[in-house]
């Protein structure tokens, strides 16, 4: 029997796993990338009578592989908040966790699956996903402060920033790299706290990057909409995604989003619905190749250069 252990780079992706494998610990076969690397169920070879835990990818996106490899006579344990497919795979090896709700997110729905056992790395996936009001709803469980509590949200934004990228050279850490070093803790903070080295080096990366990124000008603003463009540099396709988020909380009735210019002349996009609103991200993103995501926060992983006055005013109509 081989045991597969297939997650999204992001934070919620790696905390969800944490919890899940302090609660059960396996010796498997990591499959992951950065954030936007969805499409991994193609690269899992599995056969009968083996395992494969899949969290936090788009199950309408790996549909056929999925089916591949229950038909392959593997056991899939499936936990995901993204749009399943309009028919998705119907399999009793198949155990599927799917709840799309906006304030929702994978990490959030294993540890229901776990009955909170290891609540603290939910509560960080769940900041990181930058659902805070779900993740301060979740900490009233934990017997911490409020700096702890605060430390927990930094660590959940530290993870979820570490997962952008073109490519895995532009991250500070590989996914299963980080996933291997945090996962080793019962508690997030004892990740963080005594001087842990990989810590700091999270915290400084993302402080070093934001800065950078906040001298920036928006390329085109609105009352309602703004637009930033970012450039050809590893820091800037670090930060695109926490940047996002940063601004979706600092202007909550204003829909953002992040392009950033990347090396093969193509753009990748992220978009943040206004928080008020909460709506049409994915709607608008779809509408271009290799766009998707979720109703709140969306993106395109490669806008054509000849599009992008396209993107932008149709972005800018579409949430005025």
């Amino acid at each position: 029997m081989v045991d597969f252990d297939v997650f999204n780079g992001d934070a919620d992706g790696i905390c969800a796993l944490t919890q899940l494998r302090r609660a059960e610990p396996r010796s498997a076969t990591l499959v992951t990338g950065v954030k936007r690397d969805i499409s991994l169920l193609k690269r899992v070879q599995a056969g009968a009578g083996d395992r494969v835990t899949v969290l936090d990818i788009s199950m309408d996106k790996n549909t056929a592989d999925l089916q591949r490899i229950l038909n392959a006579g593997a056991e899939v344990f499936y936990a995901d908040h993204h749009f399943p497919g309009d028919t998705p795979p119907s399999s009793p090896a198949l155990t599927a966790i799917i709840n799309e709700a906006a304030d929702v997110c994978t990490s959030l729905l294993v540890d229901q699956h776990l009955k909170g056992a290891y609540r603290a790395w939910a509560v960080v996936g769940t900041f990181g996903d930058n659902l805070r009001k779900s993740a301060l709803g979740l900490a009233k469980g934990l017997n911490v402060s409020e700096s702890d509590i605060q430390q927990l949200e930094n660590l959940g934004i530290y993870i979820n920033y570490n997962g952008y990228g073109s490519a895995l050279e532009d991250l500070h850490f590989t996914p299963d790299e980080l996933f291997r070093k945090v996962s080793q803790f019962d508690n997030p903070l004892d990740f963080i706290g005594g001087g842990n080295a990989d810590f700091e080096r999270l915290e400084t990366g993302y402080h070093e990057d934001m800065g950078k990124a906040s001298a920036l000008a928006p390329e085109k603003a609105t009352e309602k909409t703004a637009v930033f463009l970012l450039p050809n540099e590893p820091w800037a396709r670090r930060v695109s995604g926490v940047y996002s988020n940063d601004l979706a909380n600092n202007h909550p009735d204003r829909a953002h989003a992040i392009i950033t210019e990347r090396k093969d002349g193509t753009y990748l996009v992220s978009v943040r619905a206004p928080m008020t609103n909460k709506t049409g991200a994915v709607d608008l993103c779809k509408q271009f190749p290799t766009g998707g995501g979720r109703a709140a926060a969306a993106g395109i992983n490669e806008l054509p250069a000849e599009m992008l006055g396209t993107f932008i005013e149709t972005f800018t109509g579409f949430y005025s």
